[in-house]
């Protein structure tokens, strides 16, 4: 169990839930003091939920409730969507180095530039990031395309091309994905 649901300076709230968390699959912990919420920014947004009755600002994760009584049902539930929510947009962006790929909206982005990627496009460098080394275009072919590996074509080398030059256009970089005898291979490296 490691997702956590801090109760934020609610006394009683934390005391009515610590009496049925064995119903609850997350770890419940009470805090009173803002300064201690300010590490939780760095930890994985998906793993914690903070209950307050006002908002915290620069606090990732936050179910503000400020209309009491409410039913313990309707907390739970609102509690699991939102941890469900918060996972759901945590495992949708992808660290590429100095990029970063959000999978919903297919936008790469690099400090404040942004670029917006066919599906295509999103699912080379998705599956680029998950390979171990270098993939070989029929490799890609039949993983990204679902083509027969002996086609003749050149698809794969085209949309790498292309991808290639909007990346050149948008962030100056001609080095974010290479290729070399092996096949082709993203360059994760940090600014």
């Amino acid at each position: 169990m490691n997702k956590k649901l801090i109760i934020f300076e609610n006394k009683e709230l934390f005391n009515i839930l610590d009496e049925i968390n064995e119903i609850f699959e997350f770890k419940l912990e009470f805090c009173e003091k803002e300064s201690e919420l300010d590490k939780l920014n760095k930890e994985n947004s998906s793993n914690f939920l903070v209950v307050t009755k006002k908002k915290i600002s620069n606090l990732k994760n936050q179910v503000i409730i400020d209309k009491f009584p409410i039913s313990i049902n309707e907390l739970v539930q609102s509690l699991n969507i939102n941890f469900l929510k918060s996972k759901f947009i945590e495992q949708s962006k992808i660290d590429f180095g100095k990029y970063n790929l959000d999978l919903n909206s297919r936008i790469l982005k690099q400090d404040k530039k942004e670029l917006e990627l066919t599906e295509k496009e999103s699912s080379i460098l998705v599956y680029l990031k998950n390979s171990d080394g270098a993939v070989k275009i029929n490799q890609l072919q039949e993983k990204v395309w679902g083509y027969n590996s002996e086609l003749e074509t050149h698809t794969v080398e085209t949309h790498i091309y292309r991808l290639r030059k909007k990346i050149i256009e948008n962030f100056s970089d001609n080095q974010f994905i290479l290729s070399d005898k092996n096949g082709y291979f993203l360059n994760e490296e940090k600014k």
